[in-house]
């Protein structure tokens, strides 16, 4: 049986307010390419579907094309997992119509999908984190554990019994799921797990919402299933496989860069190739970086202005920093992103020393406009526009009326 395994799509995701929608749609259309050039039998999409839980509604279009079309007319199975990002009642909402189309749809660990047809395929059994299916002639057993937040892992878990069981960590919790549902695989069955959760090890980077601060919700290793031939996983996007483990458990990372601490990532999804009973073959398909994300470092302002010139007509988004001994200037800014509307931000490199060396004098001599202009400036290290000023001279204006009055 061949999978395809991937991941936090975030779909209506931004960066620096610019929206990353087009490039999302051209890897759809890259990802369909792939699921018919390998004949795929399944696809696992391990959550973080959307970047929020109130996704825009061309985010929720393109979800429903992918799906329909990655189906193939319920020819193969589209299985997908809500994320910590996604709304799970949202997500599952076209279940009874995604049936049709091989698709299925689960929002939480307490989900169940019906027994019977799947599109051209069958469910055999179901029940709380599992399916059994039969998939063209292939019996398939699947534990699949949607995002599991600490409300959910106790809504599968049932009431708190005493103390201890209160005072035990969210791995042992997701261990304990995890080693009940084990259970199911079976010596004739190919066997594979599905989650979205934050495995100890794991490589992050700045795009990923903690799942909890100092690490509370982190799972070690060796609590996912260890029978299982391969465990498709979402959350991190670096692709990677799970560390200090002899299974194959892997993320396979989000399918485009979505912030600069990704800049050096291969993006990817895997092809597993996994039969009953022997190690299931994992292979790396590379995805298009089709606007990569760059920093550029200039020497002054001129070389800034120079470089956007000079890549005016790449597809990338910019990071821009700029060594300067002034302040960028309005008509400076403009004309920078003139050139290159896909500036993300600019910041200049200016000597603390050029900014803070005041003589008190100096100090003194200046009235409020201008030192709050300064203020501004360390702050944001750009200046305030024309508008803004004007804002705030009003406002100054009028209280220093009332304080005569």
């Amino acid at each position: 049986m061949k999978i395809l395994h991937t991941s936090d799509w975030h779909l209506g995701k931004y960066l620096e307010n610019q929206s990353r929608l087009e490039e999302q749609e051209k890897f759809i259309e890259e990802l369909i390419e792939i699921a018919e050039e390998k004949q795929v039998d399944m696809v696992i999409i391990a959550g973080d579907i959307y970047d929020t839980s109130n996704p825009p509604a061309r985010a929720e279009k393109l979800l429903y094309r992918a799906l329909k079309a990655l189906g193939k007319n319920g020819e193969r199975i589209v299985l997908t997992v809500a994320g910590n990002h996604d709304n799970p009642d949202r997500l599952i909402a076209s279940t009874p119509l995604a049936k049709d189309h091989g698709i299925i749809l689960l929002g939480t660990p307490k989900d169940v999908i019906e027994k019977g047809p799947i599109g051209k395929h069958l469910i055999l059994e179901s029940s709380e984190g599992y399916i059994y299916m039969e998939i063209n002639n292939e019996k398939v057993v699947v534990l699949t554990l949607p995002y599991p937040s600490e409300q959910r892992l106790n809504e599968v878990l049932g009431d708190v019994r005493d103390e201890a069981d209160l005072q035990r960590s969210y791995s042992e919790k997701v261990g304990e799921i995890f080693s009940n549902l084990s259970d199911k695989f079976s010596d004739d069955t190919i066997n594979i797990c599905v989650s979205h959760l934050f495995v100890m090890g794991g490589e992050t980077s700045d795009s990923e919402r903690t799942l909890q601060v100092g690490g509370g919700m982190t799972v070690h290793a060796n609590m996912l299933p260890q029978k299982a031939q391969y465990i498709a996983l979402g959350h991190l996007h670096k692709p990677q496989s799970v560390k200090d483990t002899n299974i194959k458990a892997y993320y396979s990372g989000s399918p485009i860069q979505y912030s600069r601490s990704e800049i050096g990532y291969s993006k990817c999804v895997y092809m597993v190739d996994v039969e009953v009973g022997k190690e299931a073959k994992v292979e790396e398909v590379f995805l298009k970086n089709r606007k990569p994300i760059e920093v550029w470092k200039c020497d002054g302002i001129g070389h800034a202005i120079d470089m956007c010139r000079e890549n005016r007509d790449r597809e990338v988004w910019a990071y821009l920093e700029v060594k300067t001994d002034r302040v960028l200037n309005q008509s400076e800014i403009k004309e920078i992103k003139k050139l290159k509307p896909d500036i993300l931000s600019i910041v200049p490199i200016i000597e603390e020393s050029e900014i803070n060396n005041e003589s008190r004098e100096d100090f003194k001599e200046k009235n409020i406009v201008e030192l709050f202009k300064e203020f501004y400036f360390r702050e944001r290290k750009v200046e305030p526009t024309e508008e803004f000023m004007k804002l705030f001279e009003e406002i100054v204006g009028e209280e220093g009326d009332e304080n005569e009055a």
